[in-house]
């Protein structure tokens, strides 16, 4: 009766602990899937930011919310999207910045705040040339050889001044066609049907060895 009254107590107290145990199981599934969904972005994006990685989260489960998840933050899943469904790139603005003769940093994108910059110089505009539309820069007129003498007929033709030629530094265009290459869902979804079983296991493993 004894050994009896000694199961029921280990049952009773593992039964305490089976919301801790799966909390604690979910939570480490979504923190391994949170992992690996930033190696792949690092493996198949072309050279990410620190910022886009870190947009993969995970939020945990505890014994009263039995819900752990992976997400990605706001302002990544705007422009992560198409790599994960199809279609274009996503924009900012009315076009998409292709930079041409600006320098970029070192994960090969325009530095936030470029094109401001850009437009506050007074050799800078933005408009379309030839047919192309973007951001050009005014280069300085060559300079002329010799001192032009001065004419004061009246009636000879003045030849205008030389103006300098200017240079494409960011082209506007259409967002571009995307290759969805991510396979962000289906990763989180065939990891969490292989972890979920194993790590429940363990977790329960744990409660069963610790209960009193």
């Amino acid at each position: 009766m004894a050994d009896l009254n000694d199961l029921s107590r280990q049952l009773e107290a593992i039964k305490k602990q089976i919301p801790f145990a799966t909390a604690r199981a979910l939570t480490s599934v979504v923190r391994q899937i949170r992992d690996a969904q930033q190696t792949a972005m690092k493996r198949r994006l072309e050279n990410p930011t620190p910022f886009t990685v870190n947009s993969v989260r995970a939020a945990g489960a505890t014994k009263n919310n039995l819900v752990a998840r992976v997400f990605v933050m706001d302002t990544a899943a705007a422009y992560l999207d198409p790599f994960e469904s199809g279609g274009v790139h996503h924009l900012n603005g009315n076009a998409l910045l292709n930079p041409k003769n600006v320098r970029l940093n070192k994960y090969g994108n325009l530095p936030r705040r470029k094109l401001d910059q850009l437009k506050s110089k007074p050799n800078v505009f933005i408009g379309k040339v030839n047919g192309v539309s973007g951001v050009w820069q005014r280069k300085k007129p060559p300079k002329s050889k010799g001192k032009r003498r001065q004419k004061r007929a009246t009636n000879t033709t003045r030849k205008p001044p030389k103006m300098g030629s200017v240079k494409l530094l960011i082209r506007f265009g259409d967002a571009l066609p995307v290759q969805p290459v991510l396979g962000y869902m289906d990763r989180a979804n065939t990891m969490a049907k292989v972890l979920l079983p194993q790590e429940i296991q363990k977790a329960l493993a744990e409660a069963m060895r610790t209960a009193k």
